[in-house]
């Protein structure tokens, strides 16, 4: 009885011996994830440090009437934890799953294939630049104010339809004859040639000259594509001068807040109430607020930052139902315009029951 005893408990030792190699193995085996975790917020009526560490105000106004404000209108960020450089271990990886502020998503969705991390950094730059530009001319379009819009190539993709076509610095001034005034609205006449060949004009070194090609397909999810192989940019003539500062945050999710931090400094009284307000989106020059990744953390950032209410994305509602952090309320926005109505309840204390959420729909959860 005793040596059964003892040869069960050596086959225990053994076991856990096994499992803690088998452990420490994988600790150090480089992983095809990264981690997402809530980043910093930064209120866009208060201040950010700029590359000196010197605090600077976030949005800065000349050339118009300013206004006081109170409150925050926050933006929220996320952080990635790893690169193709330095995985997080499985050991991490597992905290993460087990943590609802934390998401484990695949390295090639943060960093593709063949993209270094210097490039993913300039690509986000570049993106943040644009969505400050988008938001400066959403809000003044939203004001009343004119601004012009000049669509410009910023970079050719190797091989994609416009390499040897087009040029950075080139301005797109139509397509198939129609006025470009918008990235968004040139990218949705792409998408409608659904792969025919179309025909850019470019202003190009002082001259303007037609050019011709052909969209190449790509499918996400079961889902066509069409691109050439360019990344844009937009100048715009605003007749104010309006500076955003914000360093180390790349990417254009913050654009909607941009956008509500300038009308706030434009208009008389406190868009927000006073409250503490934070939200995230994409925005382009009419107002359309668009999707962002990492919905989820940014709940939790706002939430730990101190918001009382957020701003969310339409077209992110179905990652938002369901995993709203306690102590928040979410709205669902679609428009500049949305957000603004939003604000003016929570404002004047009307009835929020009444505006749009990212609320579960019970009845088809049945």
């Amino acid at each position: 009885m005793s040596q059964t005893r003892s040869r069960r408990l050596g086959l225990g030792v053994w076991a856990l011996i096994v499992a803690l190699v088998a452990l420490i193995v994988l600790t150090f085996l480089p992983t095809p994830y990264v981690i997402q975790r809530p980043g910093p917020v930064y209120d866009t009526l208060g201040t950010a440090e700029d590359a000196d560490g010197v605090e600077v105000p976030l949005i800065e106004i000349s050339g118009a009437e300013t206004f006081e404000t109170a409150g925050t209108l926050d933006l929220t960020t996320v952080q990635v934890v790893g690169n193709r450089q330095r995985t997080p271990s499985w050991f991490e990886l597992a905290l993460a799953w087990m943590d609802s502020s934390k998401a484990v998503v695949p390295i090639e969705s943060v960093f593709p294939e063949g993209v270094t991390t210097e490039q993913r950094d300039e690509r986000n730059a570049v993106l943040m630049v644009d969505s400050q530009h988008e938001a400066t001319a959403a809000a003044l379009n939203e004001l009343g104010y004119d601004t012009g819009a000049q669509v410009e190539v910023v970079e050719v993709i190797e091989d994609g339809a416009a390499d040897g076509v087009l040029q950075p610095g080139d301005a797109i001034v139509a397509i198939d004859g129609a006025a470009v005034t918008s990235g968004a609205q040139l990218r949705e006449a792409i998408q409608g040639a659904a792969g025919a060949t179309i025909s850019l004009t470019v202003q190009r070194a002082g001259e303007q000259t037609e050019v011709q090609l052909t969209p190449q397909k790509t499918t996400t999810d079961g889902v066509d594509t069409w691109l050439i192989g360019i990344t844009l940019t937009t100048e715009y003539d605003f007749p104010i001068d309006v500076t955003i500062q914000l360093d180390d945050v790349g990417g254009p999710s913050a654009g909607m807040m941009f956008a509500l931090g300038i009308v706030d400094m434009l208009t008389e009284g406190e868009l927000n109430g006073g409250e503490n307000i934070a939200g995230t989106g994409t925005i382009d020059a009419a107002g359309t607020v668009g999707p962002i990744g990492g919905i989820r953390q940014k709940l939790y950032g706002a939430r730990d930052a101190g918001a009382e209410f957020f701003l969310a994305p339409a077209s992110n509602c179905d990652e938002v139902a369901g995993h709203v952090p306690a102590g928040l309320q979410v709205f669902s926005t679609a428009t500049l315009d949305d957000s603004i109505e939003i604000l003016d309840a929570i404002a004047e204390g009307g009835d929020l029951d009444s505006l749009p959420t990212c609320a579960v729909d019970t009845a088809s959860a049945r």
